[in-house]
Parts: structure tokens; C-alpha cells; sequence
């Protein structure tokens, strides 16, 4: 038989991971035998070469289902059922789709994050063409399925962040912010301080070779659901002060409060708050903990090569 779609899967995966199967490499002989396919088609590889189609579509339909709260990750590449998914199972579904999870609010607020925004519309799982609206283009649904893939990535992200140590996020907020021109990427321009007492400044990145012009940072390693007020961001303006910096940038796994926001426009010195979520996709456009694993190419007419002259 042909090779089920992530959506087929997903009950399957789930069941698997109930089970204590929890990693995809051993997931996949399970659902091998159990959709009885053969050989070449366990072995058929996306076009990128990286990874095979089953095991690929494993991981989608976990994915989406973490989205939903019926898994939840452990540590890197392991997941276990939650509650909600075991309920699920309780209910003995004949299977599992994306309709099944859109009734989970988690996964509702997720499909509207990931959506591609339209204008004069909102940005919401209702969104999705019906029979009686016009149905989106190639392009349309191209640039919606990288947004979905690239939402997914920066949750990973940011999911991987939160496991490290306090010491490795700061240094990779230095390194994103080098990757981004500040210190004209010269090597060393931007250093962890890690000291103890440092009043609230985790890092400086000197602008100049001489470090007559720096940029001081700290890097706030809170869980998503936290919101940093302006207590937090009027104490690093102090450290600033007391550095004698003008220039400083505050970033945070997690968000801040709008009294946070209007804080830090009424300030002398020129602060950048970066929240979870621009920083997660500031890694992936500049490269830091992300990487492309595959390039489409779109093809159009030559209009000039049919020109005659």
C-alpha cells in the first residue's frame, strides 16, 4: 500500500507513544508492520535526502499533536502522553486528524500563530477556503506551508533554549546579535561578562575596535507564559546608567507587558526589547541554531525569450 499521510498516523503514533514508544526511529517499524509496507517504500527518502517519507510524517503527526497537548516532549527526540491523550484514547477513535485537533483550543491558538496572514481577514483557523470561497493558489499554500514549517521551528527553538543552561542561552544571544552586524562581525566583538553582581548586564558587544561604543545585553531565560514588566526593564536602564552605556538590548524566551513597552520609548537610552517569539525567528532568518536543509527553485516564462524581434 501507499504510504499514510501524517493524519492517518496520528492515531497509530499515539497509541505507540501510550505504549512507551516514544522516539520515531522505533516508532516507524511499528507502523511499517502494521500498514505492511514494503521495503522500498520504509526506504523512500524526501527530496532533500535527509530523512525518510514515513519517518517524516511520524514526526508531523506527533508534532501536531503536541500542538494539541495529547504529547508533550521530554528531552530531545522523546515524547510521552499526556493526559488529554490518554482521554482521547479512551474514547476508542477510529482515528485521528486535524479536525479531531482543532477542537483543543492549544492547537486552535497555534494554527492561527502559524497562519499566513491576509488582509481584511483574520488570522484564524477559519481562514481555510470553504466551497464557497476562492480557492488559494499554488503560491498561496507554498508560502502558507513554509510559514506552518517555520512556526514549528521557532517553537523548537525556543523549547531548546529553555532546556539549556542560563550560560548557553546568553551566549547564544550574543552570538545572534554578532550574526546580525552588531560589532560588524568582527571576531570578538561580543563577549559573555558572567560575572556575579554584574546588575543585570550579561554581555557587551563593542560596535568599534577600540570598544569606545558598545551595546550592553541581558538575556532573560523565563518560561513562555511569564511576562517581564517594566520592574525588570527600569532595572536594566539603571545598569545601563551605571555603566555610562547609551545602547542596550533586552531579550527574553518569554514576552513583556505593554507598561514595559511605553517604558522603554520614554527612555534616554535607546533600548530593544526582543520577545520569545521575534527572537526565534530572528535565529532562523540569520542562521543561529537553525539551518536550510532544502532550497525550492520556482520556475517562471522568459518573457524576453519569446520576444521576436
Amino acid at each position: 500500500m501507499a504510504i499514510p499521510d501524517y493524519e492517518t498516523l496520528m492515531l497509530p503514533v499515539l497509541r505507540l507513544t501510550a505504549e512507551g514508544i516514544a522516539r520515531i526511529p522505533d516508532v516507524v517499524p511499528r507502523l511499517a508492520s502494521e500498514f505492511g509496507l514494503s521495503d522500498e517504500e520504509l526506504s523512500e527518502v524526501l527530496p532533500s535526502g535527509r530523512t525518510t517519507v514515513i519517518a517524516s510524517r511520524a514526526h508531523w503527526a506527533r508534532t501536531y499533536m503536541s500542538k494539541a497537548g495529547l504529547v508533550l516532549p521530554i528531552k530531545r527526540g522523546v515524547f510521552e502522553v499526556t493526559e488529554e491523550g490518554l482521554a482521547l484514547l479512551a474514547t476508542n477513535p477510529s482515528g485521528i486528524d486535524n479536525k479531531t485537533l482543532s477542537k483543543y483550543p492549544q492547537f486552535a491558538d497555534w494554527k492561527a500563530r502559524s497562519a499566513q496572514k491576509k488582509p481584511g481577514k483574520s488570522n484564524g483557523a477559519d481562514d481555510l477556503p470553504t466551497a464557497d470561497s476562492s480557492p488559494t493558489t499554488p503560491l498561496d499554500r507554498i508560502s502558507s506551508a513554509l510559514e506552518e514549517i517555520e512556526a514549528n521551528l521557532a517553537d523548537d527553538l525556543l523549547a531548546r533554549l529553555l532546556d539549556g543552561s542560563p550560560t548557553f542561552f546568553e551566549r547564544a544571544v550574543i552570538e545572534l546579535l554578532v550574526a546580525m552586524g552588531y560589532g560588524k562581525g568582527r571576531e570578538g566583538a561580543g563577549r559573555r561578562l558572567g560575572r556575579s553582581g554584574d546588575g543585570g548586564i550579561d554581555g557587551v558587544i563593542n560596535e568599534d575596535a577600540l570598544g569606545l561604543d558598545a551595546v550592553y545585553v541581558q538575556a532573560k531565560r523565563y518560561a513562555p507564559e511569564n511576562t517581564i514588566g517594566r520592574p525588570v526593564v527600569q532595572q536594566f536602564v539603571g545598569s545601563l546608567t551605571g555603566e555610562g552605556a547609551s545602547k542596550g538590548v533586552l531579550v527574553t524566551t518569554s514576552s513583556f507587558s505593554a507598561e514595559a513597552l511605553r517604558y522603554v520609548e520614554r527612555t534616554p537610552q535607546r533600548i530593544v526589547l526582543i520577545d520569545g517569539e521575534r527572537l526565534a525567528r530572528l535565529m532562523i532568518a540569520y542562521g543561529v541554531g537553525a539551518r536550510a536543509v532544502q532550497t525550492i527553485t520556482l520556475a517562471e516564462i522568459d518573457e524576453n525569450f519569446f520576444t521576436e524581434d
